[in-house]
């Protein structure tokens, strides 16, 4: 017997309108080394008409798989992965919601925050993955650009969460799969084909559904928290904070595994922290606040943000991506029951179709990529 080398498989796609990085723990270097039950040349394997294929050599077929018949294969919690998109989801919808509780403190500065949050807890990683802070030369141009739509997009959605009902935020968000595969079109040259536009007709349905402008609902329109022309404002917040993070994703895949999934968030949160505070500045916004309740509620979305996201990151490591981007749904259902039990806002008529329309238009989405996936698998086995 000897050993043969294994490579890993393709990167799975992203979930939910939140931003798809690489696992931590699946950077395992470019010449990482898979012990293998092959025979030596010119040894005849006995069963060799038994092959299959397995995930841990990326569709290679038995007897040249890691896994052979005989080997011990680690065993996995069946349904773990989707319960830590569950938690994920929920822990992003409580942040949310104590985000709607603050008061008298800027988006902006809760941003800063939360990137302040961020930092603390990658450096350790940096430090001991040995990555630098930099990255190679000819990716830092992507990682800055990477760094800046993704704090762009966190600035915005948090502005959105203030002025309009949590709810309408969260499924303008759930948009993000539809403009990411229109914007991989345009960028990477990707596939984009006529169910693919017409999950993009369906989605911007939703939003108008959601944002009810007047010129198509008439000058008095009804269910809006506050007044609408701050409602519209946080409309167009969120679809600019959807469209920065469909364009952090298609960086994400040029970029692919040649950038440690830490040194990205690096760059999200430095270059979000950085542009926080000149923001502040020129806005004389930045303030303490002055209420202890407000401080908790800081220090609980920065706690809460990274716990979402590092189960959604457990959830793609474990589980495939189409089924994490359809339970990633939940967080829709999560923001309308917050809203109802703690906000005392019901939603409208108006607001549950657009969500059903985003819904099935992002479900949509998953479900195309992942059956794509399955099918290249399948003709990667033949």
């Amino acid at each position: 017997m000897v050993l043969c080398q294994g490579r890993e498989g393709d990167a799975a796609p992203a979930a939910g309108g939140k931003e798809p990085e690489v696992p931590p723990g699946r950077e395992d270097g470019a010449g990482a080394v898979q012990p293998c039950l092959c025979p030596a040349p010119g040894v005849e394997t006995a069963g060799a008409e038994e092959r299959r294929a397995c995930g841990c050599c990326s569709g290679m077929s038995w007897p040249c798989c890691c896994e052979a018949p005989g080997t011990k294969k680690k065993a996995t919690c069946p349904g773990l992965g989707l319960f830590y998109t569950v938690l994920s989801a929920f822990l992003f919808s409580v942040a949310s919601l104590f985000l709607k509780k603050i008061e008298d403190v800027h988006s902006v500065e809760v941003s800063a925050f939360r990137c302040v949050f961020q930092m603390a807890f990658v450096l350790p990683g940096l430090i001991y993955y040995k990555t630098g802070f930099l990255g190679p030369k000819g990716k830092r141009i992507f990682l800055f650009f990477r760094g800046f739509f993704g704090s762009t997009a966190m600035v915005l959605l948090y502005y959105a969460y203030q002025v309009m009902p949590l709810a309408d935020a969260t499924v303008i968000t759930f948009t993000s799969p539809v403009f990411t595969s229109l914007l991989a079109w345009i960028f990477l040259k990707e596939k984009y084909s006529l169910w693919d536009l017409l999950f993009t007709l369906f989605a911007i349905t939703g939003v108008i559904l959601i944002a009810r402008p007047p010129f198509l609902f008439g000058s008095h329109v009804t269910g809006i928290e506050g007044s609408y022309t701050n409602h519209l404002k946080g409309t167009i917040a969120a679809i600019t904070s959807t469209l920065s993070a469909a364009s952090t994703i298609v960086i994400l895949r040029k970029v692919g595994k040649s950038v440690h999934y830490f040194l990205s968030i690096w760059y999200y949160a430095v270059i979000g922290l950085i542009g926080c505070v000149i923001a502040l500045f020129v806005l004389n916004e930045w303030r303490l606040p002055h209420c202890g309740r407000d401080r908790v509620f800081l220090i609980l979305i920065g706690l809460l943000g990274l716990g979402g996201q590092v189960f959604l990151t457990k959830a793609l490591q474990i589980e495939k991506a189409g089924p994490v981007s359809i339970m990633k749904t939940l967080d829709v259902v999560f923001a309308f029951i917050l809203q109802v039990l703690f906000l005392n806002h019901l939603p409208t008529w108006w607001t549950v179709g657009g969500a059903l329309c985003v819904v099935a238009s992002s479900s949509g989405t998953a479900i195309r990529k992942w059956r794509h996936s399955v099918k290249k698998a399948k003709q990667r086995e033949i």
